[in-house]
């Protein structure tokens, strides 16, 4: 499903988006307080297109006024007059004290939100797709898309003590709104970008086997089974990076098979860490009519990380098996 978004690149030909991750927004504690301050200084600076919030928005556990506090955490883009986009975590409704039925019913008709629950059909809620036109007003056609996955809580405990993973239905629809873009776009791939919380099993391939950028001070937590999103984007040929959260103190990303992997960077000050890390977000900007994007972190004393630290593979890629000819059988 597409919602009609009225998203246009600039007249400079750049699109700006600033992803909020995490920020395990309880209210009324000092830390919430400062995490509200990051993320109104963050937005006023960087005056993006869009806000996407990659999950955890809210603490959830047994937090009694879940959809209260997303409210007020969605308050400071509405009163910014900046369009956004939302995506679950695995904590935004957890214990169904409100359920994510809810939250996206009492959030989906705000006049700047841009989520929408999605299709009956499709498991979980809040998988719909945004297009971006171009800066020449005259012409409506979409020049980029972006992808919202929900990527669940917990797997079933019967089938598997995991986190939950991205279902069949989910890959299925993603790959029929590819094919109906790339209809749209002359038969090319439409360049997109996709959000979620979980991240693929694919991230720690990144990190093990290729050079990346950033930090990862904790272990990577993907669920335990890989249902094949990474491979239907590859195959699709029109992702150009994926976006996440989850783990707070990591923010690296990574160039695996063409498709770049990218941590946010966690914008909660009451966010569990075992190492010390500034709150913040990752900015991303597109140019229009041009392949990939640049893409920074902007910290909560305003500073800027336009260059992350490289991370040298721990593992090596195999080398492509060499393709030798059979010899002919001999004549008895």
């Amino acid at each position: 499903m597409v919602k009609q978004s009225n998203l246009r690149f600039r007249g400079d030909g750049t699109f700006t988006i600033v992803q909020i991750a995490d920020l395990h927004y309880a209210g009324g504690t000092a830390e919430d307080e400062a995490t509200m301050a990051v993320m109104e200084s963050i937005l006023k600076r960087e005056r993006p297109d869009l806000v996407v919030f990659t999950g955890d928005a809210v603490k959830g556990n047994s937090c009694p006024h879940q959809l209260e506090q997303l409210l007020e955490v969605l308050a400071v883009p509405e009163r910014l007059e900046l369009p956004y986009a939302f995506v679950f975590g695995n904590h935004d409704s957890e214990h169904d004290i409100c359920t994510r039925e809810e939250m996206m019913e009492a959030i989906e008709g705000r006049k700047l939100c841009l989520a929408e629950a999605g299709p009956d059909h499709v498991s979980g809620v809040g998988n719909y797709a945004l297009t971006v036109a171009g800066a020449d007003t005259d012409n409506d056609s979409a020049k980029a898309a972006f992808y919202f996955f929900d990527t669940g809580c917990s797997a079933p405990r019967s089938v598997l003590k995991s986190y939950a993973w991205l279902e069949r239905d989910q890959i299925d629809w993603y790959v029929g709104q590819s094919e109906a873009f790339r209809a749209g776009n002359g038969g090319e791939p439409l360049p997109a970008l996709a959000f979620f919380h979980i991240p693929f099993p694919e991230y720690n391939d990144v990190w093990d086997m290729h050079t990346c950028y950033g930090v990862k001070h904790e272990n990577v937590g993907c669920p335990r089974l890989n249902t094949g999103m990474f491979a239907a984007m590859k195959q699709m040929g029109d992702v150009m990076g994926t976006f996440v959260g989850h783990d707070h103190t990591n923010d690296f990303w990574g160039d695996l098979y063409g498709i770049r992997l990218c941590y946010g960077r966690a914008g909660g000050c009451n966010t569990i860490g075992d190492e010390p890390f500034r709150r913040g977000a990752r900015i991303i900007r597109l140019r229009e009519g041009e392949s990939g994007f640049d893409t920074w972190i902007r910290l909560a004393d305003d500073s800027l990380v336009a260059e992350q630290p490289e991370h040298e593979p721990i593992g090596r890629v195999p080398p492509p098996p060499k393709l030798v000819a059979a010899e002919p059988a001999q004549s008895s």
